[in-house]
């Protein structure tokens, strides 16, 4: 952290008074965030030791900026250290902007407003800026050919197919394999692939969209791209709406170069096919195989899109066991459960103690709150109670009895009960909520208890309750 203080220092010529990690290592590439500010301004500090991997975000900025894309400015680097100083874009990710602006497929003006501008920058970046670009800095491969492509297949079928237990035949899904790989490869691929265009990606500010994470951009085809956007699980895109992105994003190439639709067509669904498998490969290893169950929200999303092109799409090309394999994971007994387990808000309620940090959020969403309960009367001062915790009957009753109590849980509750509303509304599907006190053995437990009780019969909630504290003394 130390580093990065040091550069918002250099380049500012003021130090950082506050330092708030964003998303520390839970998204997949295991980053590390960091907001540095103060009371001028604010930066995005970012930490890292893939150096392949910097370089490359770091040339393609300066190039992209260099084109007028809108990407972060670079402030400060320092390689050596896996560290970097970029400018700050705001909190409200494309997908968040989504989210707060639909009614399930019902999806406001101003949020396909902002997808056609995200769909109008996309040609500029694979083929205005694309065509300057330093390949030689990609990574890991300088474009995507048939061992990337493969590197993809396989990803999926070792990663989700066997953690999923779908059947399948080796060598049939082998030979199905080859024949798109040599099908995908005949589409013209001199343009830059961004490789993760996807909502989460872009950045939304006073209704304008600006782009992160193409580190891991290389050479490939148009169709790509724009398939990782309008097929993205989570976004759950209308049909109508991602062909009227499409009709748009195809007609912004004919601006670049001289473009047939049909010939853009041809290989367009395969790729959707690709890009599908490579992130439901990502979502097992990080759901079936790392245990970080949050990334396995995605998959009911993905299977829904794949549920859709089963039945609208043809691929000009025969692939019986792909195709196979795709009707048993919809058909999966299995993957309906999982579906099923993640369609519901899952709150997860900590009690700690404030002599420890407080607890990670480990869903990679970032949203919640933490209360300081000792502001209330504390049974731990009383020997009787020394012992106990906020579980036994003594502490419930001594606790329930005190109107300040009452007053904290009800304040409490109010706040909870608005997010989790909202949360619903939305389409979140987790919730963190944290009682901190100074030993994390009574008035926490007993607050945490109380708002589990409380939000358990709720319609369309799961909650899950941990005590931090009374885990660590064995309790």
């Amino acid at each position: 952290m130390d580093v990065l203080k040091n550069l918002f220092e250099q380049h500012f010529h003021s130090p950082a008074g506050r330092v708030q990690p964003l998303k520390g290592e839970l998204g997949g590439s295991g980053r590390k965030i960091i907001r540095l500010a103060n009371e001028k301004t604010s930066a995005i500090g970012i930490l890292y030791d893939v150096r392949e991997e910097n370089v490359a975000f770091l040339e393609f900025s300066g190039h992209f900026r260099r084109h007028g894309l809108p990407v972060p400015e670079i402030y400060a680097e320092d390689l050596s250290h896996g560290a970097y100083l970029e400018e700050d874009l705001g909190d409200t990710t494309l997908f968040e902007f989504l989210s707060a602006n639909r009614a399930g497929e019902n999806i406001a003006p101003q949020a396909v407003g902002v997808y056609r501008k995200v769909v109008g920058e996309l040609p500029r970046f694979q083929i205005e800026a694309g065509r300057s670009l330093n390949y030689k800095v990609c990574y890991p491969r300088a474009s995507f050919d048939r061992q990337s492509i493969a590197w993809d297949l396989d990803y999926f079928k070792y990663y989700f197919l066997k953690l999923a237990g779908v059947p399948f035949n080796e060598q049939a899904l082998e030979d199905d394999f080859n024949c798109l790989i040599e099908f995908l490869l005949k589409a013209e691929r001199d343009y830059f692939l961004y490789r993760d265009f996807q909502s989460r990606n872009v950045m939304v500010r006073d209704g304008n969209p600006s782009f992160l994470d193409y580190q891991g951009g290389r050479k490939g085809a148009l169709q790509y791209d724009i398939a990782s956007l309008l097929y993205d699980a989570k976004a759950d895109l209308p049909p109508a709406l991602r062909q009227e992105l499409l009709d748009h994003y195809i007609h912004r190439l004919a601006d670049f170069i001289e473009l047939r639709r049909q010939v853009f067509m041809e290989h367009y669904y395969a790729y959707v096919y690709v890009r599908i498998m490579q992130a439901l490969g990502a979502y097992g290893f990080r759901g079936f195989y790392e245990r970080k169950t949050h990334f396995l929200q995605s998959v009911p999303y993905a299977l829904k899109n794949l549920q859709w092109l089963l039945d609208n799409v043809e691929l000009p090309i025969a692939l019986p066991a792909l195709m196979q394999a795709f009707k048993s994971m919809v058909a999966s007994e299995k993957l309906a459960i999982l579906t099923s387990e993640v369609e519901n808000l899952v709150v997860r309620i900590f009690s700690f103690s404030f002599h420890r940090t407080p607890p990670d959020d480990e869903t990679g969403h970032g949203g919640g709150f933490v209360f300081d309960c000792r502001g209330i009367p504390n049974p731990g001062r009383e020997e009787r109670f020394k012992t106990l915790t906020g579980k036994d009957a003594a502490v419930i009753e001594y606790l329930s009895q005190q109107k300040s109590v009452h007053q904290f849980l009800s304040s409490v509750m109010s706040l909870v009960d608005a997010s989790v509303s909202n949360y619903q509304r939305r389409g979140f599907k987790s919730l963190m909520v944290s009682f901190g006190c100074t030993g994390g053995q009574h008035r926490s437990v007993y607050l945490a208890d109380q708002l589990a009780k409380y939000l358990g019969g709720r319609n369309g909630v799961d909650v899950v309750v941990r005590h931090l504290e009374l885990e660590n003394l064995g309790k």
